[in-house]
């Protein structure tokens, strides 16, 4: 894959890097990665993932900017108010790399539509604040064979972990938040920097991941306190009787 001179000059800091190099950057190129969710959590990734020179971004996001976002979304402006978030992000992405291939879906992810909107992607980010989505983005990802790196803050604590199939998301929380109406941040509050935190993190790993950088993440669950400003970091095990990835979905058993 060949860099143009702009995109030399461009990404000049990561292709010093002897970890990472040409070929990182030729990977990052060549990757194709759904972000669901342009809110705090997206905000952050969307950015730095562009920045990065990631290929191809595909910005999912049926919602559309309320003034209450403004203090944890800088993707958008007081004037955006209104506008759909998915096309703000995609101009937002374009007019800092325009290297980059942006695909925006302003709408929801459904059970219709989760598979074909996710199909074809070397890695899924879920930023969203429902876990009715994250599920069906988890439940998604396993079908399609596509690791899912999930991530989520409310109030000061923050999570990312990445799921390769087995364990899932699913293996992590169960079968008991399947419902649209649980807490979100919008409920229970979200420290503005915190989002922040978290979505840089979510894209670090996303980037490492991408570029074939350091160990194997699969199935470590990072959590972030943000007033302690600690780290933590936990394996997940997977299931065996998770209805996604376990030995009754290999069953057929729902």
């Amino acid at each position: 894959m060949i860099f143009s001179d702009d995109e030399l000059d461009r990404y000049a800091r990561h292709i010093v890097l002897p970890q990472f190099g040409g070929t990182g950057q030729q990977r990052l190129k060549a990757a194709k990665v759904a972000v669901i969710g342009a809110g705090g959590i997206g905000a952050a990734v969307i950015p730095a993932l562009a920045l990065a020179g990631v290929g191809n971004l595909t910005i999912i996001d049926g919602d559309t900017v309320d003034l209450s976002n403004l203090q944890r979304q800088p993707l958008y402006r007081t004037e955006d108010v209104g506008m759909p978030k998915a096309e703000l992000a995609k101009a937002f992405a374009l007019a800092r790399n325009p290297h980059v291939t942006v695909t925006a879906i302003g709408q929801r992810l459904t059970t219709e539509n989760a598979t074909d909107t996710l199909g074809g992607h070397d890695l899924i980010i879920d930023g969203t604040d429902n876990f009715a989505t994250r599920l069906l983005a988890s439940d998604a990802a396993v079908i399609l064979g596509v690791p899912l790196l999930s991530s989520a803050a409310v109030q000061f604590q923050g999570q990312v972990a990445l799921f390769s199939a087995h364990p899932c998301y699913r293996c992590f929380v169960g079968n008991a938040f399947d419902a649209d109406d649980c807490d979100n941040c919008a409920e229970l509050g979200v420290l503005g920097a915190l989002t922040a935190t978290v979505g840089s993190f979510a894209a670090l790993l996303a980037i490492n991941r991408l570029g074939g950088i350091g160990p194997a993440q699969d199935g470590v669950l990072h959590l972030f306190d943000g007033v302690s400003g600690e780290w933590r970091r936990i394996r997940i095990p997977a299931d065996p009787g998770c209805r996604t990835c376990g030995s009754a979905a290999e069953k057929g058993v729902v």
